[in-house]
Order: C-alpha cells, then structure tokens, then sequence
C-alpha cells in the first residue's frame, strides 16, 4: 500500500481555535451594557462543558470494559478503568478549584447581566445529566422532577432520556461484583460458613448502641432475595465489594479495592462541588431564585442531599472489623490471592 504524506498539522487548526476563541458572545454586548465580568461567565462554563465532554468519553470506554461477560484477572481493564475513574476524579478536582475564579466576580458585577441570561442556566447542562445517568443517578431518585426536562429542547431531552435508557456504570459494576468467583467455590469452603463466622466476629465488635447494626447486616448479606429493600447492589455483589474491603492487601483484590475507591472519590468530589456551587450561588444571589426559575441555593443543597449514585458502597464500611480480628482464609484461598 503507497505511503502518502500526512499534510503538516497546524496547531491552532488542530485545536479549532478559531471556533473555539471565538465562540464567546455576552448578551450585555448585545445590550450595549457594560458588564466585565460577562466575558470570564461564559469562558467558565465553557471550560465546564470541555471538562464534562471528556468525562463522558472516559465513561464511555469504561462502560464498554465492564459489558464484557468477563475480565479476566490477568487482563489490564481493571488497571485501565480505575485510571481513567481516577482522571475523572482528577477532572471533578479541577471543577471543584474552577469555582475560585467565578468568586472572584462580586454579587454587583453579576448583576450587571444576570437578568439577561433567563431562562439559561447550569440546570440545563445537558452533558452534566448525561454524567449523573451515565454513573448510575435514577430518574426517580433525582430532586426537582418539574425543573428536570421542562426547561430543555427536544434534542435534549432525547440525549438525556437515551443516556438514561443505557446501562449505567453501577449497574455494570453489580454484575462484575456478583461474578467475582473467590465467596463461591464450595470446594474451599462449604457455603455460607465465610458470611456465618463473619456474622460472629462483627456481632462482638458492636458497641450496645450499635446493636441495631446486626439485622442491617442479615438483610445485606445473609438475605436470599436478589436485591434486599429495593436496594441497587445485589447480595452476591455487597458480599464480593466487602470481602473485597477486608481483604484488599491480598495482590488480586488491590485493583478492585482501588477501583471501588475510585467511585467514592468520584461522589465525593461531586459532593465537592455541590457544596462550592451552593456557597457561591447564596454569596452571589442570596435567597433569589436562580436564572432558570429554580429556588437557587434551596434547590442545589436538597440536589447535593439526594444525588449520591455510590451510597451502598459507602455505607458497606459500616460492616468493617479490624484486621486482626478477620476470620483466616483456607490456605489454597490465600494462595490464590496471592502472587502465583
């Protein structure tokens, strides 16, 4: 096949930069008002959107990873995916410091064009829906259904209820949880007798005031429905995420460990940024409503409340005892967790 030669790559056509420099057009110019700080309002949110677009790339090829009916131990798609999990959580880190140059526009400034902006507004991000979807946030457990879709195109709502319609990383992450072999060889160990003298040791590490904490660990771990209380985690895959909490100094389970990490990280950060969002949205527009109609800081705090997508893993650490006092595991187990 004839080699061409590659026409030379020209940096500012690569990066578009023509688009991208000049795609910032602030209403108050429209309006003949003069409002400085407008300029760095739009630049922000772009950034945002550049930030949220390669978000959704990493989910992407991270969901494509866990669709397989299986990832073999020695392949590197868990080392891949809990990198990328961890340049997403490095992104939501930048997000988070972002906020610190929009503080630096006073309530004042922002007023000099804010009414100008209704009804836009950062509920309307449709990429940032698409994120929440994408990691595993259900429409039902969303606050402010009426604010959800009313305010978006057509097109949007059609890009958001598509991402909705897919399997979400939580979901993908249940199933590879529940085949995780190492609790189901019955060849080690006859069946239950792991969970049964687990149920013992973290039974005597409870305070009296944490007794209650015993029937949340039946109905997590020793109940027979699929999924207990409507939960979003199956039994099979709370027992494989805590085994694999407990015993993570084993080399086979410091990937999963990491990669379990890695989610907390990312609802954390999330968290991270609510939070920022809220503090600067009551510094700036105090008790108004938001430029989308929204109640404003009232309605971004009840969100950061509900929208935790990784909860059932956080709460699992409730469960956790001491190194020390871990039932041992068989030794043709050890040694399978080990370097062969």
């Amino acid at each position: 096949m004839e080699n061409k030669e590659r026409p030379p790559v020209y940096y500012s056509e690569y990066l578009q930069l023509d688009k991208i420099l000049n795609a910032q057009f602030p209403e108050s110019d429209k309006e003949g008002i003069k409002a400085d700080d407008e300029m760095m309002f739009i630049v922000i949110h772009q950034s945002y959107e550049l930030w949220f677009k390669q978000i959704l790339h990493e989910l992407s090829i991270i969901r494509s990873i866990f669709k397989q009916e299986e990832i073999p131990n020695n392949s590197p798609d868990i080392y891949n995916c809990v990198h990328r999990i961890k340049r997403i959580c490095t992104i939501l880190g930048i997000a988070v410091e972002q906020m610190s140059i929009m503080e630096t526009m006073t309530p004042l400034d922002f007023l000099e064009f804010r009414d100008l902006l209704r009804p836009a507004s950062g509920f309307q991000s449709i990429q940032f829906k698409m994120i929440e979807a994408t990691l595993g946030l259900n429409y039902n457990d969303r606050h402010g259904h009426n604010y959800y879709l009313s305010q978006l195109n057509e097109d949007d709502i059609k890009r958001v209820k598509d991402a909705e319609a897919q399997e979400s990383l939580l979901v993908l992450i249940n199933r590879w949880l529940e085949r995780m072999p190492f609790l189901k060889d019955n060849h080690i160990w006859p069946e239950n007798w792991f969970w049964d003298a687990y149920r013992n040791v973290y039974n005597k590490s409870l305070l009296e005031a944490e007794k209650g904490n015993t029937s949340n660990f039946d109905m997590l771990f020793m109940n027979n429905n699929e999924y207990p209380d409507g939960r979003r985690l199956s039994t099979e895959a709370n027992r494989s995420a805590l085994f694999i909490m407990m015993y993570r100094d084993y080399p086979m389970l410091h990937m999963p460990f990491e990669l379990i990490s890695s989610l907390l990280e990312i609802d954390e950060l999330l968290s991270l940024w609510r939070h920022r969002h809220i503090h600067m949205v009551q510094r700036t527009i105090g008790k108004r409503v938001g430029t989308g109609g929204s109640t404003g800081s009232e309605y971004l705090q009840k969100a950061a409340d509900s929208h935790i997508i990784f909860k059932e893993l956080a709460e699992l650490t409730t469960f956790l005892v001491p190194r020390h006092s871990l039932p041992p595991l068989p030794e043709q187990l050890a040694q399978g967790l080990g370097y062969k």
